[in-house]
């Protein structure tokens, strides 16, 4: 009975001992249900899909049409200003209007005016290549016929005759500045000719810095049947009738 009772206690023991040593064995091929716990609570909406940023090195292509007309680039303005004018401020007027002069002698002085503009002042110089104010206007009154002794300004201030009104301003008429200094040849009642110390043979108005400088207007007188002054107008119409 004893034996039985030994036999039967060795059996359990062996039993148990085998299924402790298969028990673990058996869990390890059992497959494991992992639960996924949200953080986010269940009385929330759905959270919206995230939006993907563009990269910031990705360009914008603009489908603008294609330019098929032709591009003219304008040439730059100048930036540079011109400071001397050598032609009186109403060009062509002078001609037209009425000279103190024959029409002969008036076109022979604008020629010769013209054909001196731009050479360089040398004092006590009568030209061709340089000129000071008195040799300039005897050269353009030699040139139109008007012959007389070369002498300063001065004495051509003595040797003419004064003027006044509108006559001042007729072409031929004499101007002389910075007393009895410097003298020109009226071009119209904006300016006069001359030969300027920095410009050479040039046109200047008489606004500005010449205005203050006049001390008078005058007639050269020069005998001789060429170059007698112009008829004024009442006697030009008289003579016509």
């Amino acid at each position: 009975m004893k034996n039985l009772k030994r036999n039967l206690i060795v059996s359990a023991c062996i039993a148990l001992s085998i299924f402790g040593f298969v028990e673990p064995a058996a869990a390890q091929d059992r497959p494991r249900v992992a639960t996924t716990v949200s953080s986010r609570p269940i009385n929330q909406p759905p959270a919206a899909p995230a939006t993907t940023q563009p990269s910031s090195t990705t360009r914008t292509v603009s489908q603008r049409p294609t330019l098929t007309n032709e591009i003219n680039v304008a040439p730059p303005a100048s930036l540079v200003k011109k400071t001397a004018d050598i032609k009186p401020l109403n060009v062509g007027a002078i001609v037209a209007r009425r000279s103190i002069y024959t029409t002969v002698v008036t076109n022979n002085m604008m020629g010769a005016i013209q054909k001196r503009l731009g050479i360089p002042y040398l004092y006590g110089s009568e030209g061709p290549n340089r000129y000071d104010c008195s040799g300039f206007v005897w050269a353009v009154f030699g040139d139109a016929g008007m012959k007389f002794d070369r002498t300063s300004a001065r004495s051509l201030w003595e040797m003419s005759v004064p003027v006044e009104g509108e006559e001042r301003y007729r072409f031929g008429t004499l101007v002389f500045m910075n007393k009895l200094g410097h003298m020109g040849i009226v071009a119209d009642e904006n300016g006069f000719y001359h030969a300027s110390s920095s410009k050479g043979i040039t046109y200047s108005p008489f606004k500005g810095y010449w205005e203050k400088r006049i001390v008078g207007f005058r007639r050269l007188v020069v005998p001789s049947t060429e170059t007698a002054p112009a008829a004024a107008p009442a006697e030009e119409a008289k003579a016509a009738k």
